[in-house]
């Protein structure tokens, strides 16, 4: 976790300024390294340092995907492009139970969950950099490339063929213009419309990974078989991601976030005035609320890439990450209260996501919405909604202050 966290602080800022797909490769290569020594390891000390750079590996790995996916998928298909790429998650939890069933001994199990890295870091090189990210970079040339290659996959040869680095320029002078020559993480909290964002969402981030490591850490004590139980949880993320994806897609993103977060508090705190003896029940309840964390954690992936411009996207994904390492390293203190106090963590587990949703509850909608490309442009966007909202005060307040006619 702590890895994780470095990692995040880290790699964010570098994916800005180096590409999302070069961080990516190097991610991969650290996995495999890194998780291969590991298996290896002559001492805990050893262990221990090799697992922090896995962590921080992880870390590279995920801000990158996340920022591949969203800068290159259509606004219309993009929460169902995620909610695809959270299944192939919920299937390698799944998968896990299985391999760890079979490889009992934790350093071929950890070789086994390794190897496959130096596989994927070599089919990472036939993947694109994001085009967008390229343009804004100066690197229109490299973009027009990349586009006419992806067209040419894509049956879109002719049309790729029209495509030049002054097309590319034309159609993004607005975000070329206000193009600083570089941003750093005080530009998270240095205007209001990105401070309000960075501060609701690290409060979920923090929440929902605190909760879901809460309920995670329990898992043996809910008398299933720990391989079981890993897989009914990773199970229930299915049917949890497919609603939440139908309710992204229809209804909003900030709606979605909010329900999901009082479900999982609600059925986490509910779980407190349920009898240790019924444990089929303890169970059920503990499943629903980890596939409602595991839902809010699809919508506010989604909800991240979109609300921050392509400038600082990876820093404050890197910071929202942080966010949740930091509630993951919080989460087995709390669980060490009922020790004294049994009732009392799932209290706290239950009161996060709660107060989370209330804050969620400030951020701006972003349903079918274009990716903003500049931190100038979140800002108009948000002056304009509040111009909006105070238009829509007024006018009742006029209407009743004129005169009637005769």
């Amino acid at each position: 976790m702590a890895g994780v966290l470095v990692g995040a602080l880290l790699l964010g800022g570098l994916s800005d300024r180096f590409g999302r797909k070069a961080m990516l490769m190097w991610s991969y290569l650290l996995l495999g390294v890194t998780g291969t020594c590991t298996a290896f390891s002559p001492n805990y000390a050893t262990y221990c340092v090799l697992r922090f750079a896995t962590g921080m590996a992880l870390s590279g790995f995920g801000l990158s995907v996340a920022c591949l996916v969203v800068e290159w998928i259509p606004t219309a298909y993009r929460a169902i492009t995620v909610a695809m790429t959270g299944f192939t998650y919920t299937l390698g939890q799944i998968l896990l139970a299985g391999v760890a069933y079979a490889v009992p001994h934790w350093r071929w199990l950890q070789l086994s969950v390794s190897a496959p890295f130096f596989f994927f870091l070599l089919y990472s090189w036939w993947l694109a950099e994001s085009a967008r990210w390229l343009v804004l970079s100066g690197r229109a040339e490299q973009a027009v490339k990349v586009l006419r290659r992806v067209a040419r996959i894509n049956g879109k040869e002719e049309e790729g063929e029209k495509i030049t680095a002054e097309v590319l320029k034309a159609n993004m002078h607005k975000e070329l213009a206000t193009m600083k020559a570089s941003y750093s993480v005080s530009d998270l909290v240095r205007t209001p419309a990105i401070r309000r964002i960075f501060l609701c969402l690290s409060i979920a981030r923090f929440s929902i990974s605190f909760s879901y490591y809460g309920l995670a850490m329990d898992l043996q004590n809910f008398g299933v078989s720990i391989y079981l139980i890993q897989v009914i949880f990773g199970a229930v993320d299915f049917p949890a991601k497919a609603l939440v994806t139908i309710s992204l897609s229809y209804i909003g993103r900030r709606v979605t976030l909010v329900v999901s977060l009082v479900c999982a508090g609600c059925v986490i705190i509910t779980n407190i005035f349920v009898s240790t003896e019924l444990q089929t029940v303890r169970t059920a309840l503990a499943v629903i609320g980890k596939g409602c964390l595991s839902a809010s954690f699809n919508c506010v992936f989604l909800f991240t890439t979109e609300l921050y411009p392509t400038p600082i996207r990876q820093t404050g994904l890197g910071f929202g990450s942080t966010m949740a390492r930091v509630g993951g390293i919080v989460a087995p203190l709390v669980k060490m209260m009922d020790e004294y106090y049994p009732f009392l963590p799932p209290v706290v587990y239950g009161a996060a996501p709660v107060a989370s949703a209330v804050a969620a509850s400030f951020l701006p909608e972003t349903l079918n919405m274009s990716l903003p490309d500049t931190i100038e442009e979140v800002e108009s966007r948000f002056q304009a909604k509040r111009t909006e909202k105070d238009l829509k005060e007024k006018i009742p307040l006029q209407d009743k202050a004129q005169p009637k006619e005769a």
